[in-house]
């Protein structure tokens, strides 16, 4: 079943903030791949059509949306179409939410980021506690490994996750020297997420919910819980493929785990709210608030803002880490975003700052192509050729 809501170019965001009204754009600022019935449109139509695609993108220009789809089931038991109000698990794709927390603190004064782990957060192992900075955290080059998590754990509580996750990121341990490229996982993602708590004194759920949701006006955006998934028909179910070809939903089969080499038996739904730093759930929409306000000083200053996806480690070709996210070059203008998956769950939102474009790709399924839709979405809104694109 497919669901589709288009609004013409120009049209206004539902829910934009008073006095912050965009100027309505140029025709000829307006690529026809991006338009409706455009390349980019067409293509995901596609996808949906050979059931490849569910869930929602979005296309919008200096804050009004081009084009808006949606296809597919939220939730297939109770025959719930997905829709544009619909939010979706983010996986990875929330994880630059933690470091705007942390440059919030930061524009406060009330952390350096060269501070050390040390500085805010008792017992660690010596080595990391002194030479570890917040710096190295972020942007992913502090040089240490964190185990595998426990993927069979079905978690019944806030404060249950809340626990093992402090003590699973304290097992890390220095394999290369601080400033080594290491990962935007683990103790890069959690350790931010305690300074945050320790610096604020309040949990990371509820300082992001206030300070990033709340000052980006993305009021259907939240840490939801998983009773809170299993019950709300504005969260979409994820749908995980099994080994047999056929699929599930993930949070309410949570016995069942995914086949993927990559997430070997991981199952979103036992986690009972996902891990401080990481994930959350938002609606396509409310990931276009978030990048206007990064982009107009609502969320961060504009220095802050520029610090966060300023280009810091050279990764491939143009492509390059960031705080918690990839940048690159696409055509001679940046891109900024994150993407992130899990069984049953897919998503990206990328920002196009030089001409004030922002692409948003949400999914409910397994086997969707996020990496091609993605760039048939910086190919629309650039004209880059994928070997304009670079790596990340």
């Amino acid at each position: 079943m497919a669901a589709a809501g288009v609004m013409a170019a120009g049209a206004p965001l539902a829910g934009a903030r008073p006095g912050r009204a965009a100027p309505a754009p140029i025709d000829s600022e307006i690529p026809p791949a991006t338009r409706p019935a455009g390349a980019y449109d067409q293509y995901v139509a596609r996808l949906a059509a050979e059931g490849r695609f569910s869930g929602v993108v979005l296309l919008s220009h200096r804050g009004r949306t081009v084009l808006s789809r949606s296809y597919g089931m939220a939730d297939r038991e109770r025959g719930i179409p997905n829709h544009e109000g619909t939010a979706f698990s983010l996986g990875s794709a929330g994880k630059p939410f933690g470091a705007v927390a942390v440059l919030h603190l930061a524009q406060q004064g009330r952390l350096s980021l060269s501070d050390t782990v040390g500085t805010h957060l008792k017992g660690y192992a010596k080595d990391i506690a002194e030479q570890v900075t917040i710096h190295h955290l972020l942007s992913g080059t502090s040089g240490l490994s964190t185990p595998d998590e426990d993927v069979q754990r079905v978690f019944q509580s806030r404060e249950e996750v809340h626990e093992y996750h402090e003590q699973w990121v304290r097992q890390s341990v220095l394999v290369a020297a601080p400033g080594s490229r290491t990962s935007h996982s683990g103790a890069d993602v959690g350790i931010p997420a305690l300074i945050v708590e320790a610096v604020s004194g309040k949990t990371y759920w509820d300082y992001v919910q206030e300070n990033v949701f709340g000052r980006c006006g993305m009021t259907s955006s939240a840490f939801h819980t998983r009773p809170r998934w299993l019950t709300d028909e504005h969260i979409a179910h994820p749908y995980m493929t099994l080994a047999d070809g056929g699929q599930v939903d993930a949070v309410r089969n949570l016995d069942k785990g995914s086949p993927r080499p990559d997430v070997l038996g991981k199952n979103p739904g036992r986690s009972f709210i996902d891990t401080p730093g990481d994930g959350g759930f938002a609606t396509a929409p409310d990931l276009v608030r978030f990048a206007c306000a990064l982009g107009d000083g609502t969320v961060l200053h504009r220095p802050w803002a520029e610090l966060l996806t300023g280009a810091k480690i050279p990764h491939s070709g143009s492509s390059f880490g960031a705080y918690d996210m990839p940048v690159r070059i696409a055509n001679g203008q940046w891109v900024f975003g994150r993407g992130g998956g899990n069984p049953g769950v897919s998503a990206s939102w990328n920002i196009y700052p030089y001409t004030g474009w922002v692409g948003v790709v949400l999914g409910n399924c397994d086997d969707l192509p996020l990496q091609e839709i993605t760039s048939r979405e910086t190919q629309a809104i650039t004209g880059a050729s994928p070997s304009d694109e670079g790596g990340g």
